[in-house]
């Protein structure tokens, strides 16, 4: 018995766990504003790992480094400067 609590405890510590993020922590990993990951999610460029319904109607969305780093990717193909804006001639 103590051998197999011993075999468990050595595959746990060998086991990674993942680190999850709030949307705020991994927007400042990303080095973007909370506004702009905020803006990406709803277009659909990156998507968290991981969303929770809260009852208030709201999502609270938990971010993975793997998440972080796509967003790091999304952020080096944008365009900086004024965007053209829909619907002006």
């Amino acid at each position: 018995m103590c051998v197999l609590l011993m075999l468990n405890l050595a595959r746990l510590r060998k086991m990674k766990t993942k680190r999850t993020y709030s949307t705020r922590t991994a927007a400042a990993k990303m080095r973007v504003s909370f506004r702009t990951l905020n803006r990406w999610l709803a277009d659909g460029k990156i998507k968290a790992s991981k969303a929770i319904k809260m009852p208030n109607g709201r999502t609270l969305w938990l971010w993975i480094q793997a998440d972080i780093a796509k967003g790091r990717r999304v952020k080096a193909a944008q365009h900086p400067g004024p965007k053209p804006r829909a619907g002006r001639r």
